[in-house]
């Protein structure tokens, strides 16, 4: 005849055959009661979703639920007249996209030129950033005193915050006040006269300069990690083969840094082509036509003439630009790797 145990039986036997003596009294009744209702099974499949929760609800929160009332804002006409009542702003389909991508209009034609300033702001800021980040890198290998201190000092733009850090650059680009032109026009002598930055057709060098003194630094922390795993063994036998630093760089630092840079440029492309804060904070709510960054843009159409439709739409188009670029992207490079 067996006989039967009960689960304050079960947990001591437990207890005490794992070495830890009984559990304490004031806890074994609760845990006790738990586990004769939950199946042990269920419990260790239940245990990793419930310390997930709280990720899923506030991506949901944050991401998920937000972006899904933009997509449905973008099949109505909301504008600043239904805006304290949304449910009677009326369902136009998709119209707001036939406008958006109308570029006879007036919106469209506006949209496809921020597009436009947005394509080649990112080439410019991305590859800059990748340039003076990979020199960086590649320099800072070397032992040599002080290399320490310059690692650090290259990664303070990244460190510092956005804001402090843009708004300092928009006192220095001032016409008549700023550092800037006091360097090029009064000290360097490189200009005859104290152009404008912030208006006009500087400001998209303003805007660039900006975001890759931004970027960079980030650029040149990834690189440098990717570099520390490379061996030092492939440099020393090619330096005895008689390769030169180019040919070094050309064969041996750059392929072996190619996983690392497939998804640096990726990164850095997303953040670019989405960057509102450095426009925003640089030129204010109303950009110059000629760094009219497509974020901006978007902003301008929804909080400035009230056309919440008509800019979740553009949001919705600029979305799923940046899905089909990254897929292309990842299946390029993932075909590449597979060929080699």
């Amino acid at each position: 005849m067996v006989a039967r145990t009960t689960p304050h039986q079960d947990e001591r036997r437990d207890a005490t055959l794992a070495g830890g003596g009984p559990p304490p009294p004031g806890r074994r009744g609760l845990r006790s009661r738990l586990a004769g209702r939950i199946p042990f099974g269920l419990r260790r499949l239940s245990v990793p979703y419930l310390l997930i929760i709280p990720a899923i609800a506030l991506e949901l929160l944050i991401h998920v639920i937000p972006m899904l009332v933009g997509v449905g804002m973008s099949f109505l006409r909301l504008t600043q007249f239904f805006i304290r009542n949304w449910s009677a702003a009326p369902f136009v389909g998709l119209s707001n996209y036939q406008v958006a991508v109308d570029f006879d209009s007036a919106v469209g034609s506006s949209l496809l030129h921020s597009f436009t300033i947005t394509v080649a702001f990112t080439a410019l800021s991305v590859g800059l950033s990748w340039l003076f980040g990979t020199v960086g890198a590649v320099l800072m290998q070397g032992a040599f005193r002080g290399r320490g201190f310059l690692r650090t000092f290259f990664l303070v733009p990244y460190a510092l915050p956005v804001y402090a850090g843009v708004i300092t650059w928009s006192f220095m680009f001032q016409r008549d006040t700023g550092m800037v032109n006091h360097v090029l026009v009064d000290q360097l002598h490189l200009l005859g006269d104290r152009p404008f930055w912030l208006i006009g057709g500087n400001s998209f060098a303003a805007v660039v300069i900006v975001c890759v003194w931004r970027s960079w630094p980030f650029a040149f922390l990834i690189l440098m990690a990717g570099l520390q795993n490379i061996d030092n063994d492939y440099y020393e036998a090619s330096a005895i083969d008689g390769a030169s630093w180019w040919r070094q760089f050309r064969s041996i630092t750059l392929p072996m840094l190619r996983p690392v840079n497939q998804v640096l440029v990726l990164v850095l492309f997303l953040w670019t082509f989405n960057d509102f804060n450095t426009p925003y904070v640089l030129f204010g709510k109303a950009a110059p036509q000629q760094a009219d960054l497509i974020s901006v843009h978007i902003y301008q159409s929804s909080f400035i003439t009230w056309n919440f439709g008509s800019g979740s739409a553009m949001s919705v188009l600029l979305l799923l630009f940046l899905l089909a670029v990254t897929v292309v992207y990842l299946v390029a490079t993932s075909r590449r790797r597979s060929d080699a």
